[in-house]
């Protein structure tokens, strides 16, 4: 029963908003909403070490514990493995624990010349947190964002779900 009960309080102890707000060749706008149980700290922590949180397959390596994140003006969201490296984002702002700004053209967006900026931001919520993803995205209308703005939001969906989580 002791089981039954906590895989409710984890499944229920998260609330998930998501949308593309907008989308055009050139542009996207998304925005990503949860709840959770965690208070901002917990959650600005959890914030901090993306391989606790960042799921494997949207990794080069295949594997969340080669990431890491430096919380500062222009540090870096990296992935390092086997000699390999790759600079996911680098953070424009930090307000701890209330908001980290990246530029961050995470996967096939690299190496599409555009600009991608993702603000996260933490608030106290009742007994817990909000944390709001917000992305938006500008590239030439050859970039073809309209159509990368769905895959893009399920990344981010999945990420926020996963943040906010409570961690086993």
């Amino acid at each position: 029963m002791k089981q039954v009960l906590l895989i409710m309080v984890c499944v229920f102890s998260v609330s998930l908003h998501a949308k593309v707000v907008s989308s055009t060749p050139s542009h996207y706008v998304l925005q990503h909403q949860a709840q959770s149980t965690l208070s901002p700290d917990q959650l600005w922590l959890r914030l901090s070490q993306p391989s606790q949180w960042w799921h494997p397959d949207h990794t080069y390596s295949g594997d969340a514990s080669n990431l890491s994140l430096d919380l500062e003006a222009g540090g870096l969201w990296r992935e390092d493995w086997n000699g390999h490296s790759v600079l996911h984002g680098m953070v424009v702002n930090f307000q701890a624990p209330e908001l980290l700004r990246l530029e961050a053209p995470f996967g096939p967006l690299q190496g599409m010349a555009v600009k991608t900026i993702w603000t996260i931001t933490i608030k106290p919520h009742h007994n817990g947190s909000l944390v709001i993803f917000d992305e938006i995205s500008n590239g030439s209308d050859a970039s073809g964002l309209d159509e990368l703005a769905k895959a893009v939001d399920y990344v981010k969906g999945e990420a926020i779900s996963r943040l906010v989580a409570p961690s086993d």
